[in-house]
Protein backbone atom coordinates (compact mmCIF):
# COMPACT_ATOMS: atom_id res chain seq x y z
CA UNK A 1 0.00 0.00 0.00
CA UNK A 2 1.20 3.54 -0.73
CA UNK A 3 0.18 7.07 0.21
CA UNK A 4 1.40 10.08 -1.75
CA UNK A 5 0.49 13.67 -2.51
CA UNK A 6 0.52 15.83 -5.62
CA UNK A 7 1.38 18.79 -3.38
CA UNK A 8 4.71 17.49 -2.02
CA UNK A 9 7.00 14.47 -2.26
CA UNK A 10 7.89 12.24 0.68
CA UNK A 11 10.40 14.08 2.88
CA UNK A 12 9.86 17.41 1.13
CA UNK A 13 8.33 20.70 2.29
CA UNK A 14 4.55 20.86 2.72
CA UNK A 15 3.31 23.99 0.87
CA UNK A 16 2.44 26.90 3.15
CA UNK A 17 -1.24 26.99 2.21
CA UNK A 18 -1.80 23.73 4.15
CA UNK A 19 -0.50 25.32 7.37
CA UNK A 20 -2.78 26.35 10.22
CA UNK A 21 -1.90 30.04 9.83
CA UNK A 22 -2.68 30.02 6.12
CA UNK A 23 -5.58 28.25 4.33
CA UNK A 24 -5.52 25.38 6.87
CA UNK A 25 -6.85 22.85 4.37
CA UNK A 26 -5.62 19.30 3.94
CA UNK A 27 -3.32 18.54 1.02
CA UNK A 28 -4.53 16.16 -1.67
CA UNK A 29 -3.60 12.55 -0.95
CA UNK A 30 -3.58 9.42 -3.08
CA UNK A 31 -3.89 5.93 -1.60
CA UNK A 32 -2.81 3.03 -3.80
CA UNK A 33 -2.67 -0.76 -3.58
CA UNK A 34 -5.13 -1.18 -0.71
CA UNK A 35 -4.96 -4.88 0.18
CA UNK A 36 -7.82 -7.24 -0.55
CA UNK A 37 -9.87 -7.91 2.54
CA UNK A 38 -9.69 -4.32 3.76
CA UNK A 39 -13.02 -3.28 5.24
CA UNK A 40 -11.99 0.30 6.02
CA UNK A 41 -9.12 2.75 6.22
CA UNK A 42 -7.86 4.91 9.09
CA UNK A 43 -5.99 8.14 8.30
CA UNK A 44 -3.90 10.11 10.78
CA UNK A 45 -1.58 13.09 10.61
CA UNK A 46 0.78 13.80 13.48
CA UNK A 47 3.89 15.71 14.51
CA UNK A 48 6.45 13.85 16.68
CA UNK A 49 8.82 16.85 16.83
CA UNK A 50 6.93 18.95 19.37
CA UNK A 51 8.95 20.54 22.20
CA UNK A 52 9.33 18.41 25.34
CA UNK A 53 7.91 21.29 27.38
CA UNK A 54 4.45 20.59 25.92
CA UNK A 55 4.43 17.36 27.90
CA UNK A 56 3.15 14.92 25.26
CA UNK A 57 5.18 12.86 22.79
CA UNK A 58 3.17 13.54 19.61
CA UNK A 59 0.74 16.22 18.44
CA UNK A 60 -2.23 14.74 16.56
CA UNK A 61 -3.42 17.00 13.74
CA UNK A 62 -5.98 14.83 11.97
CA UNK A 63 -7.80 11.56 12.65
CA UNK A 64 -10.38 9.98 10.32
CA UNK A 65 -11.59 6.39 10.52
CA UNK A 66 -14.11 4.09 8.81
CA UNK A 67 -13.07 5.46 5.42
CA UNK A 68 -14.32 3.19 2.61
CA UNK A 69 -11.44 1.06 1.28
CA UNK A 70 -12.24 2.14 -2.30
CA UNK A 71 -11.41 5.80 -1.55
CA UNK A 72 -8.20 6.31 -3.49
CA UNK A 73 -8.23 10.09 -3.84
CA UNK A 74 -8.54 12.43 -0.91
CA UNK A 75 -9.10 15.84 -2.45
CA UNK A 76 -7.59 19.05 -1.19
CA UNK A 77 -9.94 20.48 1.47
CA UNK A 78 -11.66 17.07 1.62
CA UNK A 79 -15.27 16.78 2.73
CA UNK A 80 -14.57 13.80 5.00
CA UNK A 81 -16.14 10.51 3.96
CA UNK A 82 -15.66 8.65 7.21
CA UNK A 83 -15.87 9.29 10.93
CA UNK A 84 -13.91 12.23 12.29
CA UNK A 85 -11.67 11.62 15.26
CA UNK A 86 -10.36 14.26 17.63
CA UNK A 87 -6.92 15.82 17.36
CA UNK A 88 -4.82 17.10 20.24
CA UNK A 89 -6.58 20.50 20.14
CA UNK A 90 -9.91 18.72 20.55
CA UNK A 91 -10.98 19.61 17.00
CA UNK A 92 -12.63 17.18 14.62
CA UNK A 93 -11.28 18.86 11.49
CA UNK A 94 -7.88 18.85 9.84
CA UNK A 95 -5.49 21.10 11.74
CA UNK A 96 -2.57 22.19 9.62
CA UNK A 97 1.05 22.42 10.67
CA UNK A 98 2.10 25.25 12.99
CA UNK A 99 5.47 24.39 14.53
CA UNK A 100 6.27 26.77 17.39
CA UNK A 101 10.05 26.58 17.26
CA UNK A 102 11.72 25.02 14.20
CA UNK A 103 11.05 22.82 11.21
CA UNK A 104 8.95 19.78 12.15
CA UNK A 105 8.09 16.52 10.41
CA UNK A 106 4.45 15.66 9.76
CA UNK A 107 3.42 12.07 9.13
CA UNK A 108 0.31 11.15 7.16
CA UNK A 109 -0.35 7.48 7.92
CA UNK A 110 -3.04 5.29 6.38
CA UNK A 111 -3.97 1.92 7.83
CA UNK A 112 -5.94 -0.72 5.93
CA UNK A 113 -7.91 -2.76 8.45
CA UNK A 114 -10.16 -5.79 8.27
CA UNK A 115 -13.08 -4.26 10.17
CA UNK A 116 -15.16 -1.14 10.75
CA UNK A 117 -14.46 0.58 14.05
CA UNK A 118 -17.27 0.73 16.58
CA UNK A 119 -16.07 4.06 17.96
CA UNK A 120 -17.95 7.35 18.20
CA UNK A 121 -17.06 10.53 16.38
CA UNK A 122 -14.48 12.40 18.43
CA UNK A 123 -12.46 9.32 19.39
CA UNK A 124 -8.77 10.05 19.79
CA UNK A 125 -5.92 8.66 17.70
CA UNK A 126 -4.86 6.54 20.69
CA UNK A 127 -8.35 5.03 20.93
CA UNK A 128 -8.35 4.30 17.18
CA UNK A 129 -4.89 2.73 17.26
CA UNK A 130 -5.86 0.60 20.25
CA UNK A 131 -9.02 -0.58 18.44
CA UNK A 132 -7.13 -1.48 15.24
CA UNK A 133 -4.10 -3.13 16.87
CA UNK A 134 -5.14 -6.67 15.87
CA UNK A 135 -6.87 -5.65 12.61
CA UNK A 136 -4.10 -3.97 10.57
CA UNK A 137 -3.58 -5.52 7.15
CA UNK A 138 -1.09 -2.90 5.92
CA UNK A 139 -0.02 0.65 6.62
CA UNK A 140 1.69 3.33 4.58
CA UNK A 141 3.25 6.64 5.53
CA UNK A 142 4.00 9.97 3.87
CA UNK A 143 6.22 12.50 5.64
CA UNK A 144 6.36 16.19 4.89
CA UNK A 145 8.24 19.01 6.59
CA UNK A 146 6.98 22.43 7.63
CA UNK A 147 8.78 25.43 9.14
CA UNK A 148 7.29 28.17 11.33
CA UNK A 149 6.38 31.40 9.61
CA UNK A 150 8.57 34.16 10.93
Amino acid sequence: MKISSQAFQNGEIIPQKYGRDFENINPPLRIEDVPEGAMSLVLTMDDPDIPESIGIPVWDHWVVFNIAPNIFEIAENWNVEGVRGKGTRGELEYGGPRPPDKEHRYFFTVYAIDTLLDLPEGSTKAECLDAISSHILEKAELMGRFSPSI
